[in-house]
C-alpha cells in the first residue's frame, strides 16, 4: 500500500482523523518515534522545510520521511514564497515516500512572516493563488495547506477558501487564529466550521485541542473530518489516543502522576544529545515543558521553577511534585 493509499485509507474510517502539528525543533524524528509509543497520530507533518532559491532539503527533516518509525503516513511541510524553487523542492519531496505535500501559510514568527512566508504570506492573497497553482500542477500526491485565519484579520479566510477550490486543495488545516494573535485566546472555531461546511475537501481543525472533550466540543460545533493536535500532544501524547477511545465509547485512559512522570524522564532522553553538558540538555528540555502549564493546578509556579532549573534532578522534582499536586 502507498502512503497514499494509507492516507485515503485512514480519512474513510470512522471517527476523527488526528494528526500531530509540526512544530519546528520540537516533532522531529525522535519525537515521533517516541509519541508513536504512546498510541500515536493517524498522519504526521514534518517540520517544515525551508524553501528557497539555494535551498536544499534539510536532511534532519527529511530523516523523518526516510526513516519514519510510526507505520502512519507522512505529510512534508513546506515553507517560502518563490515558485520555482518550491516547485522544484514539491518534486524532490514526492521521490521520497509521502503521503501528501503542505504549504505553510500559518507561521507566525516574525523571523519568517517579515520575509513573506508562513503566516507572512496571508498579506499577499494574489502571491497564494499563484503558489497554489503551481503547486496543483507539480504535486501527484495529496496536496494540503496549513492556513491561519488571516494576517490581523479574519476576513482573508474568506479570499482564501475559492483558490482552495480553484487549486482542488485535497486536505485543509485551519489554525482558529490570525498570524498577529500568535497563540492568545480566542480559537474562532466558528470560522473553521463556515469553513468546513464550504469546502469540498477535508478539514482539520487546530488551535487549543488539549483533550478528548475539547475534541469532540469542536467536531461538533464546526463538523471537521478531523483534528491536528500540537502543544496538547507534547504535554500529553496519550491524547490521540484518549480521543481515539471516546469517540467510540471506550474508557478512557487516565494517566497517574508516576506515569506522567515516567513520560518526562522519556522524554528527556529522547530530545537531549547524550555527551552534552547538562545546562544543555536541561536547556532542550524546557522547549518542550514550556507546554506543560495548562494541565497543572499552579502552572503559573510550575513554568517558574522549571524554567530556573539547572540540572536534570532538579527538573524531574518540579515535574514530580506539580505531577502530585
Amino acid at each position: 500500500m502507498s502512503p497514499n493509499e494509507h492516507f485515503d485509507q485512514l480519512l474513510s474510517r470512522p471517527g476523527p482523523l488526528l494528526a500531530l502539528a509540526p512544530m519546528q525543533d520540537v516533532t522531529d524524528l525522535e519525537f515521533w518515534r517516541l509519541v508513536a509509543r504512546y498510541g500515536g497520530a493517524d498522519v504526521y507533518y514534518t517540520e517544515y522545510f525551508r524553501v528557497h532559491p539555494d535551498s536544499h532539503l534539510e536532511k534532519p527533516i527529511l530523516a523523518s520521511v526516510t526513516e519514519n518509525p510510526t507505520g502512519r503516513p507522512v505529510i512534508a511541510q513546506m515553507i517560502g514564497n518563490d515558485i520555482p524553487s518550491l516547485v522544484r523542492s514539491a518534486k524532490e519531496l514526492q521521490q521520497h515516500a509521502v503521503a501528501g505535500i503542505d504549504l505553510n501559510l500559518g507561521c507566525p514568527a516574525p523571523i519568517v512572516y517579515r520575509k513573506c512566508a508562513g503566516g507572512g504570506l496571508l498579506r499577499d492573497v494574489p502571491r497564494i493563488d499563484g503558489i497554489l497553482g503551481a503547486l496543483r500542477e507539480a504535486v501527484s500526491v495529496k496536496f494540503t495547506v496549513k492556513t491561519r485565519l488571516g494576517f490581523d484579520d479574519t476576513e482573508t479566510i474568506d479570499a482564501l477558501l475559492p483558490l482552495f477550490v480553484k487549486h482542488g486543495v485535497d486536505l485543509l488545516t485551519i489554525h482558529g487564529r490570525t498570524v498577529t494573535q500568535m497563540y492568545r485566546e480566542g480559537v474562532r472555531y466558528d470560522l473553521i466550521g463556515a469553513a468546513a461546511a464550504e469546502l469540498p475537501c477535508p478539514v482539520l481543525a487546530n488551535g487549543n485541542i488539549g483533550s478528548h472533550l475539547d475534541a469532540e466540543a469542536v467536531t461538533r460545533q464546526t463538523g471537521v473530518r478531523g483534528h491536528m493536535l500540537g502543544r496538547g500532544a507534547i504535554r500529553n501524547p496519550w491524547l490521540f489516543e484518549q480521543i481515539r477511545q471516546h469517540f467510540q465509547g471506550a474508557p478512557v485512559l487516565k494517566p497517574s502522576a508516576a506515569q506522567r512522570l515516567a513520560y518526562v524522564e522519556e522524554l528527556y532522553e529522547t530530545v537531549t544529545m547524550p555527551n552534552t553538558r547538562e545546562i544543555d540538555q536541561v536547556n532542550r528540555i524546557k522547549k518542550h515543558l514550556n507546554f506543560f502549564g495548562p494541565e497543572l493546578t499552579r502552572p503559573d509556579e510550575f513554568l517558574h521553577e522549571m524554567r530556573r532549573c539547572t540540572t536534570r534532578h532538579a527538573i524531574l522534582d518540579v515535574c514530580k511534585r506539580h505531577f502530585e499536586d
